[in-house]
């Protein structure tokens, strides 16, 4: 039964991750996600500093505070004519090394287990249950579903308008579509998803799932809908692949989730067929030598 919750936690990444990560590739803003990945450190110092409580409650909604508080900081920034790397790469580092700095000055005598926030481990999860509605699941399983249906809620009710200000922001702007309110509201939905994933796969690991499948669904579709089901798709098969073949190895299961998503990246990058690296050199290759016998 252990084996199931684990291997149900991973789906659920890969789909909740792949579903928010299509829009962060088509938006550019993918790295934004890095930097959510690392400043929920501190949100968790800052909830423990605020509550003098290590409650997991209190520290994932001082994570989430701290992921919605850099996605704001990044667009005042990027606002005030800062590029958006430039901006990302500031608040990032910046809040980053603060949770750093609190954990030394204000808990240097509390385990605040960093390596597990960072690191992750998905094995664990089956062990850490919420009775919700007198059902019993994992933690893990209940938050990513939640997400998954806000997910899912936002895009039944603006996938036209995010299609729109994502491709044509000025247009949309031009017709009254309120973009900033947008913006934001996607952002949080970030922000919770990768509050809700880090928890089982490690905040640096986060980054994996979202760009990743997302990525490689790009190279596959070239429609919003096509890219959302390929990138569900990957990151359901490097999930669940790489925890058979963590299990197989006796190695990180989050981490080979992740060496997973870049093996189906390149696999894609490379041969998929008539635009794929190799099918290109050898379009190339042929080229050149009907060239040469003309």
């Amino acid at each position: 039964m252990n084996e199931f919750w684990v291997i149900l936690t991973g789906a659920l990444v890969g789909i909740t991750c792949g579903l928010t990560g299509v829009f962060l590739i088509l938006r550019k803003t993918a790295m934004i996600a890095d930097a959510i990945s690392h400043t929920v450190l501190f949100g968790i110092v800052m909830a423990f500093m605020i509550t003098q409580s290590l409650n997991g409650f209190w520290m994932l909604i001082g994570a989430a505070a701290a992921g919605i508080l850099t996605a704001y900081l990044v667009q005042v920034l990027q606002t005030g004519g800062l590029q958006e790397d430039a901006a990302i790469g500031v608040v990032f580092t910046s809040l980053f090394a603060l949770g750093v700095l609190f954990i030394t000055l204000f808990a240097g005598n509390v385990h605040l287990d960093v390596e597990h926030v960072l690191m992750g481990e998905i094995a664990f999860v089956p062990w850490d249950t919420w009775i919700i509605l007198g059902v019993e699941m994992p933690k893990a399983v209940w938050m990513l579903l939640i997400v998954l249906s806000l997910n899912l809620l936002f895009l039944f009710f603006f996938y036209k308008e995010i299609k729109l200000s994502t491709f044509d922001p000025v247009f949309a702007l031009s017709i009254g579509l309120p973009i900033v309110a947008m913006h934001y509201s996607f952002m949080t939905l970030v922000s919770l998803t990768t509050v809700a994933t880090f928890d089982s796969v490690g905040a640096v690991l986060v980054v994996a799932m979202l760009v990743g499948p997302s990525a490689t669904a790009y190279l596959m579709s070239k429609s919003v809908s096509g890219m959302i089901v390929w990138s569900m798709t990957f990151g359901v098969t490097a999930s669940v692949t790489g925890y058979y073949l963590a299990k197989f190895w006796n190695t990180s299961i989050s981490g080979m989730m992740a060496a997973l998503v870049g093996v189906l990246f390149m696999l894609v990058f490379l041969l998929k067929p008539h635009d794929g690296l190799l099918w290109k050199t050898v379009k190339r290759v042929r080229l050149n030598n009907t060239k040469s016998v003309v």
